[in-house]
């Protein structure tokens, strides 16, 4: 079972990646043939919504206990993102042009062809000790610019049209409150959702290269 879970987990992560490297490639393609950020979503976006969809199977991975992470943070991470584009930038075609979109875009892409490779390696056992290092070090810059310039700027410029097209209704989830008020509440609460999140990668750091730099004194 452990070879077979082994296995299933590197054909996933190798997938992930693979699909997030041809969503870069094609995010920047598309910024260098028009001198332009608009392009990003035309490019890219529904290969972006596959992969952060099929991305809750990690949030299963963790609660069946097939790795270590556990359900909340990844579950956490993936609602946070998966709101965030399906509802939000797939959901209202004005928002798709602007240069959030492409922030966000190149945060993500770049976090996930470090992020991906570096658990498809370490099921082999054989993950080099730099990728290990740049999977707990580029997201010190890479998730607050994603967070910030990127999700949470978009999210604001989203406002007037949420309001405007009465998006979803009076209701949303189930809970009696408008779209619109539901998207203020969580731009209120991103910040602290954010800095949970954030602290919890710089445990995850510290608690990983720590275990590095320990082996490589052994040796």
């Amino acid at each position: 079972m452990s070879q077979l879970s082994n296995l299933y987990l590197f054909l996933y992560n190798s997938l992930q990646f693979f699909g997030w490297a041809l969503a870069l490639f094609r995010v920047l393609s598309s910024f260098v043939l028009t001198n332009s950020t608009h392009g990003a979503y035309a490019s890219a976006g529904e290969l972006i919504c596959f992969l952060q969809t099929a991305a809750f199977l990690e949030v299963i991975h963790g609660a069946i206990g097939l790795v270590p992470s556990g359900a909340l943070f990844p579950l956490m991470q993936w609602g946070g993102r998966t709101h965030f584009l399906l509802a939000i930038v797939r959901g209202i075609t004005e928002v798709q042009e602007l240069p959030s979109v492409f922030i966000t875009f190149l945060a993500w892409s770049l976090s996930e062809i470090i992020r991906y490779p570096h658990y498809a390696l370490s099921c082999l056992g054989h993950c080099p000790s730099w990728i290990t290092y740049l999977r707990y070090t580029a997201f010190i810059v890479l998730f607050p610019i994603g967070v910030g310039p990127g999700e949470m700027w978009l999210m604001y410029q989203a406002l007037p049209y949420i309001k405007a097209k009465h998006l979803y209704g009076d209701s949303f989830l189930g809970l009696p409150i408008s779209y619109y008020n539901f998207v203020q509440v969580v731009l209120l609460s991103y910040p602290f959702l954010w800095l949970k999140l954030y602290v919890h990668l710089f445990k995850q750091r510290k608690s990983k290269l720590s275990k590095r730099h320990e082996k490589k004194k052994k040796m």
